[in-house]
């Protein structure tokens, strides 16, 4: 769901983790334990991995090494903030389909880049990059909602440009509003 994802949508970014949304129930840790086990991973940071903390919205970060790319750290999660819950992140989910893997899922562009919105400078750059991308793969389409649903909360002068080129009647209604 973070750097990850942003490298499958295109917005490639250098990430030092995996992040992982989960859905909090007892069956979905017990069986993300057994992978993690598998991978030999171990909690590196508390709080432990407990479905109580995950529901608090505690992020746990785990460790492995992996015999091909060396030390890897994953970070699992139950609630982000400003963020929806889980069951509405499903429902907007992305599914890509990666060669030689297979089908992966992953955070809408939209849910995506919501909890980019921080104060940390390191998080502006890659919603730059989700903006560019969100743009260059519906920019044939600037009538529908998807076209503006990361770009309309954060512009790049290039983007909205040629937006505005594209569809001149919407530029009033979009004039003086800005969400961030």
């Amino acid at each position: 769901m973070g750097g990850q994802a942003c490298v499958l949508y295109g917005a490639a970014e250098f990430s030092r983790d995996t992040d992982l949304a989960l859905l909090a129930s007892p069956h979905n840790l017990k069986q993300l334990s057994a992978a993690l086990h598998a991978l030999g991973a171990s909690v590196i940071a508390v709080p432990p991995f407990e479905l109580q903390y995950l529901e608090r919205g505690h992020a746990v970060h785990f460790a492995y090494d992996d015999p091909e790319a060396g030390r890897m750290w994953l970070d699992v999660m139950a609630r982000m903030r400003n963020v929806d819950p889980f069951p509405t992140l499903w429902e907007h989910r992305t599914t890509l389909v990666l060669e030689g893997v297979g089908a992966v899922e992953v955070l809408s562009l939209p849910d995506l880049a919501a909890p980019k919105k921080t104060q940390r400078d390191k998080d502006w750059p890659m919603l730059r990059r989700l903006v560019e991308v969100n743009y260059l793969t519906h920019r044939d389409q600037a009538t529908d909602p998807r076209a503006g649903a990361v770009s309309g909360r954060i512009s790049r002068p290039i983007c909205t440009t040629k937006r505005a080129r594209m569809a001149p009647s919407r530029i009033p209604a979009r004039k003086g509003s800005r969400d961030l």
